[in-house]
């Protein structure tokens, strides 16, 4: 993947940076937070080199794009001021809508951040634990002690690190939140935990455990920020940088203390036991539940909210029952990408389905098995389903847990080993592999021509590939275009063209690849593997279709000379638009190379220039 060019057509397909209120990212999304969600071309988005697909959900517009995630975002950075730091998620950006998607959007912004780090930690957590069940070390000794601590310490901590993202979704001062969160856990406070007879200036309190807690630093930084808005307000400008802290920690640590932690710790002990009730009564059902749904939840992005609930029952009960069943889940899909790849005998979809069964089977991230295989394909996706239900129901009954929060994959088993019954384990996670793969391999599913296999571009043949001009007007070179990503190539290499009539008709004979709405931008597919963009102006997208006429539709073949788009140039330039229209070729991989660029004047339907495929590239 060319990070930078994934980049630059991800932010210039939602809308541009003027266009975004908030970025993260997690294990495989871009989660943008818009201004405008009408503004993005969603169709454009899905068409960048890289990108898996687009969800919105969660007060979200998500770009999946996989493992590589962190590298685009932080290319993004790059050319954007998105992507640095405090104040770049904050929550007076957040989205107005429901309770629930602001809920969503919350925990996805504060917990986003700590994800690979507490899931790397955990994994060492976990192979320390297996270590120590099959004997291969002992825990008496410094070697262990050290292993334990530098495994075991940010989740120990957990309220030190949630107090600096909390911070930043809130727009309070990160320091400050920690400062309230060390003094939670104090060295001389923790002692205090289940004693008697304790008073803050006479008011009576109940000290509870504040080690991997979750709800008392998030509900006190959300306090903190709007104290300091106050204070700030009100207080003289030559004292209010240092009272404003003083006055913030004399009064949220004592509120924690006395109000928000006791009442935390009897909602969290309320829902841990609730879990163990289900879990020790009816543990088919909290496992098929886990099991099934789990990756339905990551296709809307919605697993997030149950984040909380993992670090909540870990807080309570010092393991996380919730998260075995979702091993079978992710392990199933990977099973059922897996039959793919052993039954397809279309070239495209195998070695789409090789790489998506690696990664969810070794790493546990399935976005690219799910967007760009099983669902698409259907069934597999609903073998997996199946599989997921019965590995999860099997290894709840079990009673296996994990002692570490890490992130469900064949990397991460250690974390269950002996800790519950391993025999269920075994039989669980074989059936939630053998019961999708088996039936994707023998029942099979309806398999796409060679020319469409799902999220891939076709081959080329080695054929080079004439592309004719599109429309009238006078050729001029890409770096001349108005727009950074056109000009220097992220998007793709080609030229632009300053009209001089209203009309764009078929390079080539294709397949329209895809036919914006909104008119301005038509993406052709040849049939050789060429994909070419026709992009009708700059910032054109935000005319939300006025002045376009859009002749065709997405999946439509259409032959050379065929008329496009009809478009009126002087309105749009009235409007304050450029029309200077670039002609991309986006799959580069494929063409490296052109040839044979006209330039000057030019009339629709002669030679533009020739896209050289990789195969005359490599002979020549």
């Amino acid at each position: 993947m060319d990070y930078s060019k994934t980049a630059a057509g991800v932010l210039q397909g939602v809308g541009g940076e003027e266009n975004v209120r908030s970025l993260v990212h997690c294990a495989t999304r871009l989660r943008f937070v818009l201004k405008d969600e009408s503004r993005a071309d969603s169709a454009a988005v899905k068409a960048v080199p890289g990108v898996v697909t687009v969800a919105q959900a969660g007060g979200q517009y998500q770009v999946v794009i996989g493992n590589d995630v962190p590298d685009v975002y932080a290319e993004i950075g790059k050319i954007s001021k998105l992507g640095s730091g405090a104040g770049d998620d904050g929550a007076d950006d957040a989205p107005k809508g429901n309770l629930f998607n602001r809920f969503i959007s919350m925990i996805s912004a504060i917990f986003t951040p700590l994800l690979w780090a507490l899931a790397g930690t955990g994994l060492l957590k976990a192979f320390l634990a297996a270590a120590v069940t099959f004997g291969w070390i002992g825990t008496e000794n410094s070697t262990y002690a050290v292993l334990n601590a530098l495994s075991d310490g940010l989740i120990n901590f957990l309220p030190m690190a949630l107090a600096f993202t909390a911070a930043r979704y809130f727009k309070a001062n990160e320091f400050t939140a920690f400062a309230i969160a060390a003094a939670l856990l104090y060295p001389t406070i923790t002692p205090l935990v289940g004693a008697e007879g304790l008073t803050f200036f006479g008011i009576p309190f109940t000290m509870v455990t504040y080690v991997s807690s979750v709800i008392p630093i998030i509900v006190i930084v959300w306090l903190q920020s709007h104290a300091e808005k106050f204070l700030y307000a009100k207080l003289p400008g030559a004292v209010r940088r240092f009272v404003t802290p003083m006055i913030v920690v004399l009064l949220a640590v004592p509120i924690v203390f006395v109000v928000i932690g006791p009442i935390s710790a009897i909602l969290s002990g309320a829902l841990g036991n609730g879990i163990g009730w289900v879990f020790e009564n009816a543990p088919w059902a909290g496992g098929a539940i886990m099991g099934g749904f789990w990756q339905v939840f990551v296709i809307f992005g919605l697993h997030w909210g149950l984040v909380p609930l993992f670090t909540l029952e870990y807080q309570t009960t010092g393991q996380i029952l919730l998260i075995g069943p979702v091993f079978a889940a992710v392990l199933a899909q990977a099973a059922a990408v897996a039959g793919v790849w052993v039954r397809a005998r279309n070239k495209n979809l195998k070695s789409l389905a090789a790489p998506a069964t690696l990664s969810g089977f070794l790493a546990g991230i399935t976005e690219p098995a799910i967007y760009g295989i099983n669902l698409p394909l259907k069934r597999p996706f609903a073998f997996g389903i199946v599989g997921g239900v019965v590995g999860g129901a099997i290894i709840a009954m079990g009673g296996v847990f994990s002692t570490a929060f890490v992130v469900p994959s064949g990397l991460a088993l250690p974390a269950l080993f002996g800790n519950g019954n391993m025999v269920m384990l075994i039989i669980g996670l074989a059936a939630a592999i053998a019961i999708p793969f088996l039936l994707t391999a023998i029942v099979g599913f309806k398999e796409p021509e060679e020319d469409a296999a799902p999220a891939a571009a076709p081959a080329a043949s080695g054929n080079d590939v004439v592309i004719l001009s599109p429309v009238d007007g006078t050729v001029a070179p890409l770096s001349e275009t108005p727009d950074a990503a056109f000009a220097e190539g992220s998007l793709g290499d080609g030229v632009a063209i300053k009209p001089r009539s209203g009309a764009v008709y078929a390079p080539f004979d294709a397949v329209v690849a895809a036919a914006f709405p909104t008119g301005h931008a038509i993406g052709l597919r040849h049939a050789d593997g060429a994909e070419v963009l026709i992009h009708i102006g700059i910032d054109t997208v935000k005319l939300g279709g006025s002045h376009f006429d859009v002749k065709v539709t997405t999946g439509q073949e259409v032959k050379a000379g065929d008329l496009l788009v009809e478009f009126d140039g002087d309105a749009i330039e009235r409007a304050g638009y450029d029309l200077t229209t670039p002609v991309i070729v986006t799959n580069g991989e494929l063409y490296p190379a052109l040839a044979g660029r006209a330039t000057g004047p030019i009339a629709h339907g002669e030679p533009l220039f020739t896209a050289v495929s990789v195969e005359s590239t490599l002979t020549a």
